[in-house]
């Protein structure tokens, strides 16, 4: 096995000490070694790293290409990766991708290991501060754990801290690391602060606990590690939270639009949030493949808006990755009812307005029939701040796109090139077109736990139960505009099916879809529904249920037996 595979890496410290500010105050420190783990500055130092290997999971591009496109909800957008987003037999355990994110969760969970093995004996620190440490970095561990097992399956379980180089591993049964990720958070959880209130933002507490708590029960009650009770205990740990959230300052926001707003990030629906900056001293350097821990989710969803006349690059549009765009299942079928449902247009932007004066279009000659009143030949379709850009629902004419005062774009023209953006993660703060996102990045929030609470309900055979829960999600949703009672279900509408398009409907583009599909056995009749591209074609079973282990783990594994890959690759 690799050094780096449990390296301590490039550790920062922060005082647990410390107060509440706006993030987690760090400061870079070199290498580290066991025997400073046993002092009170080196169980600090050890925490704060294992904070910030989380920037390296959430917000980072390894992740997101794992998580979100390949599925029914988005698929591959022009400068999206071929390979990686359509299932493409070109995808090998070499990629890049999959090296980088098992490396950097086993490096950082070597560092929550040191936390939880150094901590009992560290001098200079009080019993409250010691177990206050060993929880979070067990809430830490175990979401690191419940990240590889729900994309690897089958992996290595180490909860000993390693100080160098291992040269042999074994896989470790996939109940051994559930039943490890549960006792984690179980001992985790009751010396934990109770909510996100009066902590520092991204801090580890019980709510998020409970809430990863009731993921965990209701993910492994879909696999091949289940356990008879998984469904009622998923159900039972959701509820709880659910019922002392009000007097943990957790609610549900009235306005879904307000959860993303820039700046909101630690309002009363987040449980936990993971922090970024722009600062490479807390980031941490590139990795091997020049893939910097940044939040590039700003960045990702982007549309080539600027190749359209009288359209500028801007920060507040963002810089045009475009990995991905909506399916036209997610943006036509789920979202069909706007009028009620006012998700769609609070997650995704559709207008963009005239920036670039050296660009704006002009009429043609003859004018187009219908076109507005005052249009004439040669002159300009709109000034700066009209709107340049318009992607509505539905079907329009070529007469009626042509006769539009600004680029027509109706959804059954959406391309790879131009979709509509999720608009979820927009950063105007950056410093520049291609910094990534300083924001915080929302990892957990309380609708979620609404949706977890009603599956495992319905899972469990009680459906009826199951039915508020929904509602609860759904009548916000139609906050201001619509008429909430419209949005209620009864136990006759609940299946699976509902289940998972409601979670795309609110959840859509969260890194989240691509692991329910998984965990619920729907990936692959859900893409050859709902994607419209080579990914319905492509996708292989067992193969493509898991994720290959990457193939720099398999060639470091050198003595003992070796390192098992995943079926079919």
């Amino acid at each position: 096995m690799k050094k780096i595979w449990f390296a301590a890496g490039i550790l920062t410290a922060a005082s647990l000490l410390g107060g509440c500010s706006k993030m987690l105050n760090e400061t870079p420190r070199a290498v580290l070694v066991p025997d400073f783990y046993k002092t009170s500055q080196g169980v600090n130092a050890a925490l704060d790293a294992s904070y910030a290997g989380t920037r390296t999971v959430w917000g980072c591009e390894d992740y997101f290409s794992m998580t979100t496109p390949g599925t029914d909800e988005f698929k591959r957008g022009n400068d999206g990766n071929q390979n990686f987003m359509t299932y493409d037999p070109g995808l090998l355990p070499s990629d890049g991708k999959f090296k980088a994110q098992w490396n950097n969760i086993y490096t950082y969970i070597n560092t929550c290991n040191a936390v939880i093995q150094f901590a009992p004996e560290a001098t200079g620190i009080s019993e409250d501060i010691r177990k206050k440490a060993i929880a979070e970095a067990k809430f830490l561990r175990a979401n690191y754990y419940f990240v590889l097992v729900q994309l690897w399956g089958d992996v290595t379980l180490s909860t000993s801290f390693i100080s160098g180089p291992v040269t042999s591993a074994d896989r470790h049964p996939l109940a051994k690391v559930y039943d490890a990720i549960i006792t984690d958070l179980k001992e985790a959880i009751p010396n934990l602060a109770p909510g996100p209130k009066g902590i520092d933002p991204g801090r580890a507490n019980a709510a998020a606990a409970k809430h990863v708590l009731a993921k965990v029960y209701l993910t492994r009650a879909g696999s091949k590690a289940a356990k008879p009770t998984d469904y009622q205990d998923a159900a039972a740990t959701a509820i709880d939270l659910l019922t002392n959230a009000p007097s943990l300052g957790l609610n549900l926001l009235p306005d879904f639009g307000s959860v993303f707003s820039e700046g909101n990030e630690n309002n009363a629906e987040v449980l936990w949030t993971v922090q970024h900056t722009a600062s490479l001293a807390y980031n941490g350097s590139p990795n091997q493949d020049n893939r910097t821990p940044d939040n590039m989710l700003v960045h990702l969803f982007v549309p080539q808006y600027e190749k359209i006349d009288g359209m500028g690059r801007n920060i507040k549009d963002g810089r045009p990755y475009i990995r991905t765009v909506p399916t036209k299942w997610l943006t036509d079928t789920v979202f069909a009812e706007r009028k009620n449902d006012t998700r769609f247009n609070k997650s995704f932007q559709t207008v963009w307005f005239c920036n670039n004066a050296s660009s704006i279009p002009v009429w043609p000659n003859p004018l187009p029939p219908g076109a507005p009143a005052g249009a004439a030949p040669g002159r300009p379709k709109m000034k700066l701040g009209d709107t340049c850009i318009y992607m509505p629902q539905g079907t329009f004419s070529n007469a009626q796109i042509a006769a539009a005062p600004y680029t027509l774009i109706p959804s059954s023209k959406y391309s790879i090139k131009m979709s509509p953006a999720l608009s979820k993660y927009v950063d105007t703060k950056r410093s520049d077109m291609n910094a990534p996102s300083i924001r915080p990045l929302i990892a957990y929030r309380l609708a979620e736990t609404y949706l977890v609470a009603a599956e495992a309900l319905m899972q469990s055979g009680r459906t009826a139960e199951a039915v508020p829960y929904v509602n609860a999600v759904r009548e916000r949703a139609a906050f201001p505009t619509g008429d909430k009672t419209q949005m209620d279900i009864t136990a006759a509408d609940l299946n699976i099916d509902f289940i998972l398009d409601e979670r795309s409907r609110e959840l859509a583009g969260e890194n989240v879809r691509w692991l329910d599909l998984v965990r619920t056995g729907t990936l692959l009749t859900r893409l050859q529904k709902h994607c419209d591209d080579n990914a319905r074609i492509n996708f292989k079973s067992p193969k493509h249920w898991l994720r290959p282990i990457p193939q720099d783990q398999i060639d470091a594994t050198t003595t003992g037996t070796p390192y098992p890959q995943n079926p079919g690759w």
